[in-house]
C-alpha cells in the first residue's frame, strides 16, 4: 500500500475554523452586535476559512458585507464586527477585507427599497432632522435659564467630503467617522450626519472646545491612516467650531447651509 500524504496531514482545519467563528462570534455579540440572533450568515464561515488559511479575504468578505447591507445592518456596526474577527487572531484588521466588506454594504444597502431617514446607515449617526430637535432643546433651556444659546454651547463641524466617490467608499468613510467622533466626544454630546462628508457635534461652549476640535482632526486622520482610507478624504481635514445664532429657526438654517 502507498503512502499517502494528505492522510499524514493533521486534521485539524474544520475545528480550528470552528473555533475562530465561536471566538469571533462571542468577541461581536459582548461588545459591538447588537441582536445576536442575526449574526450569522454562511458569508461568516468563508470568511474565516479565507482569513484563517491566508487566502485572499475579498470575495467572501463582500459577500458578507452585502448580506449585512440587504439586513439593514449599519456599516459601522458591520465593520466593528468584522474588527473582532481580526480581535480574536490577535492581529490588526486587513484593510483588504474592511474595503471589501464596505463595497459589498454599499450593494446590499443600495438593493433596500426603502430606507430610514432617521439615522445615517453608514456612520451610525442620527440626521439633520434629529440634530435640530436638539437644537430646540438647547434654546428652550436657555431662554428658561435666562441665557443665550449662542454663550452655552456651540457646533463642532467636520468636513472631509470629496466628490466622485464611489459608494463603498462614502460609506466606509462615514462608518470611520462615526467611530471616531464616538471615541473623542463620547455619549452626551448629540451628534448628525448632515450630508455626504459633512458630521456636526453640539458641544457646551467650553475654553477648550476649540482644542477639541483640533484633537478631533489628528483622530480622524489616524483612524484613517490606519484603515487605508486616508484617499477618501479631504486633506487636510477641516475642523471648525460655528457660532449658533440666536434663535433656534437660525440654526435650522445653519444646518440646511452646512449640509450644502
Amino acid at each position: 500500500m502507498g503512502f499517502d500524504a494528505r492522510a499524514a496531514r493533521p486534521q485539524t482545519g474544520a475545528s480550528d475554523a470552528a473555533g475562530l467563528r465561536d471566538r469571533w462570534r462571542a468577541a461581536s455579540l459582548a461588545g459591538v452586535w447588537l441582536r445576536p440572533g442575526d449574526w450569522y450568515h454562511p458569508a461568516v464561515d468563508a470568511l474565516v476559512e479565507a482569513v484563517g488559511e491566508d487566502r485572499c479575504p475579498a470575495a467572501a468578505a463582500q459577500r458578507l458585507g452585502s448580506a449585512r447591507g440587504e439586513a439593514g445592518v449599519g456599516m459601522t456596526e458591520a465593520m466593528d464586527d468584522v474588527a473582532c474577527l481580526f480581535g480574536a487572531l490577535e492581529r490588526p484588521a486587513d484593510p483588504v477585507v474592511l474595503r471589501s466588506l464596505a463595497i459589498g454594504w454599499a450593494q446590499g444597502y443600495e438593493s433596500l427599497p426603502m430606507r430610514s431617514t432617521v439615522r445615517d446607515p453608514a456612520s451610525g449617526l442620527p440626521s439633520g432632522e434629529y440634530l435640530g430637535e436638539r437644537l430646540r432643546e438647547t434654546y428652550g433651556a436657555a431662554v428658561r435659564q435666562g441665557a443665550h444659546a449662542g454663550d452655552t454651547h456651540c457646533l463642532v463641524v467636520l468636513d472631509v467630503a470629496l466628490e466622485d466617490l464611489d459608494a463603498w467608499r462614502r460609506s466606509a468613510r462615514a462608518a470611520t467617522v462615526g467611530r471616531t467622533l464616538d471615541q473623542v466626544f463620547g455619549e452626551g454630546h448629540p451628534m448628525a450626519a448632515l450630508s455626504d462628508g459633512v458630521f456636526v457635534v453640539l458641544c457646551p461652549r467650553r475654553d477648550h472646545t476649540a482644542q477639541l476640535a483640533q484633537t478631533l482632526r489628528r483622530v480622524v486622520e489616524k483612524n484613517a491612516a490606519i484603515l487605508g482610507l486616508a484617499e477618501v478624504m479631504r486633506r487636510p481635514t477641516r475642523v471648525w467650531v460655528e457660532t449658533l445664532p440666536d434663535s433656534h429657526p437660525a440654526a435650522v438654517s445653519l444646518l440646511e447651509q452646512l449640509a450644502r
